[in-house]
């Protein structure tokens, strides 16, 4: 049999570690693997697969990112393309990815990545493609998964940052607001800011009150405590307000970003305490996977 293996989406820790595993346990069966690069982006060229052997695999299971790159567009079911006029749009080009399996003798795919991966990947299955889905996101937000991969090496590196934080936050007396991701989910957000001791936590599931976070913090500063940190999910929403976007690019997600910087102000116009605004952004995303995140993609 032969198999290939793609990462697509964002890159999370324990990526190689997946990859290491699945293409280790294909071997030892006899069968032949080859790996994808850049998302789905390699399935368009001349060289849509590189051979995946033990020797190409050895020793990255402590490596952050993927060796075999990956990329937020590149979605073979909605392809940018330039329109005569200069504009751009979308078209379908499954059928030359369905292609390129075909040509080349691969039998199934392992499909690595999150949600947006996971309906791709779940369209080419509808197309005849067997796939095996392997749940990879920092955001932990794919349906009927209780853990994915990624997501306990991400939320130690936000929760180291806001310990360190506080120490700056006590030091000067200052209200921090940490934006930390996860699009539209809040895992990140509540896990790392109740294991550093947040004084509020914010997550789209629930919108927030601005009211709200002013009255905590005046509790705070009767006790005498005179500094707070908030911890608040890029994807939260104020109430009767609308998500923060930094921008859209066709073809891709939305850019979430800016809730952060929106609440220091505000917070500083309405408490008078110096307010500053520190967003983690892709620094949740890189390093060298925990302990925990190798094993669960190793078993993946």
């Amino acid at each position: 049999m032969k198999i290939a293996i793609n990462t697509g989406g964002g890159d999370a820790p324990g990526l190689n570690a997946a990859i290491r595993s699945a293409t280790l346990s294909a071997i030892r069966r006899g069968w032949e693997v080859v790996g994808i690069r850049n998302g789905y982006g390699s399935l368009y060229s001349d060289t849509p697969f590189i051979p995946l052997t033990r020797e190409r695999v050895r020793g990255i299971t402590m490596l952050g990112g993927t060796f075999l790159g990956t990329a937020n567009r590149g979605n073979p079911f909605e392809m940018p393309y330039q329109k005569s006029d200069g504009t751009w749009d979308l078209e379908d080009r499954s059928d030359e990815a369905i292609s390129a399996f075909r040509e080349h003798g691969v039998e199934a795919l392992v499909a690595i990545g999150g949600d947006g991966s996971m309906r791709i990947a779940n369209k080419l299955s509808k197309k005849g493609i067997k796939v095996v889905g392997v749940p990879k996101t920092i955001d932990n937000d794919i349906w009927g998964c209780d853990v994915t991969l990624g997501f306990d090496t991400a939320v130690t590196t936000a929760t180291e940052a806001i310990d360190k934080i506080t120490t700056t936050a006590e030091s000067h007396q200052r209200i921090m607001v940490v934006e930390v991701m996860g699009r539209y989910a809040g895992w990140i957000a509540l896990h790392a800011g109740l294991s550093a001791s947040a004084d509020a936590i914010l997550i789209p599931e629930i919108e927030f009150s601005i009211d709200s976070v002013v009255e905590k913090i005046s509790e705070r500063e009767a006790k005498g405590e005179n500094y707070s940190i908030i911890v608040v999910a890029e994807g939260a929403i104020e109430k009767k307000g609308e998500r923060f976007v930094k921008g859209k690019v066709i073809g891709q997600a939305e850019q979430l970003g800016g809730v952060a910087d929106y609440l220091a102000k505000e917070l500083s116009s309405r408490t008078g305490k110096e307010s500053r605004s520190l967003v983690l952004g892709h620094l949740q995303r890189g390093g060298t996977p925990s302990t925990y995140d190798r094993l669960i993609s190793l078993r993946f």
